[in-house]
């Protein structure tokens, strides 16, 4: 079972950017922790992080046949990513929104998601455990769904 991890603008400055909001953990931390649990769960990861909206498209169209699921942070793209939107509608497989913050208890604008409509879930607010409970839930989705 292939998982897509993908990451959006700026959280390649995790353990910098407002730790006081996400943390300590850099990127290549949660990336540690989420390759363990992938052992545990016998499942492969593929990691991606880009800044720019076209890359995490090109992402998801590059993988449309040959991946079971995806974990999205699409962080800056939340509010406004349509094409990005637009492409996970098209996938032929799950993609479930993570968030290390609670996006509905800081600024108001935050709360909304153009993204979330196009997922089958969302898992935020549990810092790095984010991942790491959405792609247990991603497994156990996809293992159910195979029986």
């Amino acid at each position: 079972m292939k998982i897509l991890v993908l990451n959006g603008p700026n959280l390649n400055l995790l353990g910098r950017r407002e730790p006081h909001i996400y943390g300590s953990m850099t990127l290549a931390d949660v990336q540690k922790k989420l390759e363990q649990l992938a052992k545990e769960l016998k499942v492969e990861l593929v990691f991606f992080q880009s800044n720019h909206e076209g890359e995490l498209v090109d992402m998801l169209h590059k993988h449309i046949d040959s991946a079971d699921g995806a974990l999205l942070n699409p962080a800056g793209l939340t509010q406004f990513g349509v094409s990005l939107h637009d492409a996970i509608k098209t996938m032929p497989f799950p993609v479930i929104e993570v968030h290390i913050s609670n996006r509905h208890a800081r600024e108001h604008w935050r709360g909304h998601s153009i993204i979330s409509p196009a997922v089958r879930g969302t898992v935020q607010g549990l810092g790095p455990q984010s991942y790491l409970a959405a792609l247990r839930g991603l497994v156990g989705l996809l293992r159910d769904e195979s029986q």
